[in-house]
């Protein structure tokens, strides 16, 4: 059997006296469709900064396929199948849909420099990008500038961008944050025509989001899993709707 594309084996996360994360285990199967949650201050952000690689843990191990990334830099993760869609928004906007997703591409196998370096992007590339959009029902984005996109097809564009690196799990960081409901029904479809054989793990507070979307979800409290479950255990679990269904934080 197949190593699982994510695995978290006991992280944890030390400030001083403060734990951030403790003793985190989490396993994303390929095809995973996984949800992350917890209140305001649980410590989400902090676990996803160590499954990037952007925060080195204190102890345990981050698993990509088996094998042990715990020490590598967030690049080389990427390299390994690991991509991330972010809250804040991190295209250019005098570039066209296209030729953004080329640039990552291009950036992505060594061929212009880093990732996000402002280089045009060479003309295979943005092909291959036009493909990647016609795949996910966005071909009529490709032309367009960043600029003159609405926010929330800007959050499209950032899925099919991380979508472009062909990664074996993709980390979908607050995806309808900041969208207006007008755009977000085609968000929603987006998200539900993501590849089957991608694990993706979610980290969202739109429960309306997690429900449809996620089939495991796990909860975290004051940096420790309080509860993995399947929607229907989590929803009714009377431990979650105390720390978090019904007093809902935004922002970690």
């Amino acid at each position: 059997m197949s190593a699982a594309p994510l695995q978290l084996v006991g992280l944890c996360k030390q400030y001083g006296a403060l734990s951030v994360t403790r003793d985190v285990n989490l396993t994303l199967e390929a095809g995973a469709r996984h949800a992350l949650i917890g209140p305001n201050g649980a410590g989400k952000s902090t676990l996803v900064h160590q499954i990037t690689g952007v925060i080195r843990p204190n102890a345990g191990k981050v698993l990509l396929e088996g094998r042990d990334v715990t020490a590598m830099p967030a690049e080389q993760r990427v390299k390994l199948g690991l991509a991330r869609t972010f809250q804040i928004n991190s295209l250019f906007n005098h570039l066209t849909v296209a030729e953004n997703i080329g640039l990552a591409l291009s950036a992505h196998r060594g061929l212009d420099g880093r990732i996000g370096r402002p280089l045009p992007a060479r003309p295979a590339f943005v092909e291959e990008a036009v493909e990647c959009l016609r795949e996910l029902g966005l071909l009529d984005l490709a032309g367009r500038r960043v600029s003159e996109l609405a926010y929330g097809q800007r959050r499209q564009i950032e899925i099919a961008l991380a979508l472009a690196l062909k990664p074996r799990v993709l980390l979908l960081d607050e995806p309808v944050a900041g969208v207006p409901s007008t755009e977000g029904k085609r968000l929603f479809e987006l998200l539900e025509r993501l590849p089957r054989d991608v694990a993706v793990l979610v980290i969202e507070h739109d429960m309306s989001l997690v429900f449809r979307f996620a089939r495991r979800i796990t909860v975290l409290v004051e940096g420790a899993v309080l509860l993995e479950g399947g929607v229907d255990e989590v929803r009714t679990d009377p431990r979650v709707r105390d720390v978090y269904l019904g007093k809902r934080g935004h922002h970690d």
